[in-house]
């Protein structure tokens, strides 16, 4: 039997709904529901996003296209490995080892800077809803932050990155400023199929409105990664797009699987709308870079 996901919510007759109409029947909806991206963010899907934090698009790229992205991703680690590359911009490159022993990236900052078809791709004209709704002067910020993001999880003694631990995004805004950074919202682009005894993204609805307390001190950042009774598992079909606020409580929960039936890649694009400051060759490495760097390299060594 055809895996297929469930219906995305047919918005047909509920697209001029007013606010108040639109947070009601949104706080209705299972945390669950799949969205259509259509040409423009509903009321309904806004009001979603920000009583609960999150939103799943349903297969927004084509199977075709998540194929494509997948390959390219191939090509980039055979340039990046050969170049004997160790960061990019000044921001380290996470490779670990596959089931075979051999180099495996798996997670590596601006990706569409190494491929024209990822380039082009985030950005399609299919996206802009999203990118308005980050805001109206959003760019894709290609060489700033991190650039787009690809991640490749792999659960197995070699791997740099099975999964990832609790945290917010928010940690350096409410370090230096001791208050809550702006909303932050983070688009991801899923290219395997992933179920909830599969890990995967998991988040904690609704703790994007936490104050700055709970922020610092909910969890134990990136080293804590057990279940939480309340938490959300986000499934996805290969193709579906999500966007979640940052600010949230969120983990990638390992595969229980090993080996190559452990993969999961993801893909996230970086929506900027602050002035504009690019990296290049010269860019230093921030010190949280580097302490997470030291980290997940020492982490390798003891699950070896």
């Amino acid at each position: 039997m055809h895996d297929v996901p469930p219906e995305p919510l047919d918005e047909t007759e509920l697209l001029e709904l007013g606010p108040e109409d639109a947070i009601a029947l949104a706080m209705d909806l299972p945390l669950d529901v799949r969205f259509h991206l259509g040409p423009q963010v509903t009321p309904i899907q806004r009001a979603f996003l920000d009583h609960h934090g999150y939103l799943v698009f349903d297969r927004v790229a084509s199977e075709a296209e998540v194929a494509r992205i997948l390959d390219e991703a191939d090509q980039v680690q055979a340039r990046l490995i050969s170049e004997q590359r160790e960061a990019v911009f000044g921001v380290p490159i996470w490779i670990g080892s596959d089931p075979e022993g051999e180099p495996y990236l798996q997670r590596l900052a601006f990706t569409s800077v190494f491929s024209e078809f990822i380039h082009e791709f985030v950005r399609d004209e299919r996206f802009e809803p999203v990118r308005q709704l980050v805001g109206e002067d959003a760019r894709v910020g290609d060489r700033e932050k991190d650039g787009v993001v690809l991640n490749r999880y792999l659960n197995h003694p070699g791997s740099l990155r099975p999964g990832v631990g609790w945290h917010t995004d928010g940690l350096r805004d409410v370090f230096y400023n001791w208050r809550m950074p702006d909303p932050q919202l983070n688009v991801g682009l899923h290219l395997h199929r992933v179920r909830p005894e599969q890990g995967g993204l998991r988040i904690l609805p609704g703790t994007h409105n936490q104050g700055v307390f709970s922020t610092l001190f909910k969890k134990p950042y990136f080293v804590y990664h057990r279940p939480d009774p309340r938490e959300i598992a986000v499934e996805t079909w290969p193709g579906d797009l999500t966007v979640h606020d940052g600010r949230t409580w969120h983990r990638v929960a390992p595969n229980p699987a090993e080996g190559w039936p452990s993969l999961r890649v993801s893909m996230y694009v970086p929506y900027v709308t602050d002035a504009y400051q690019p990296k290049d060759e010269h860019t230093r490495p921030l010190l949280y870079h580097r302490l997470f760097d030291v980290a997940m390299r020492a982490r390798k060594r003891l699950r070896a």
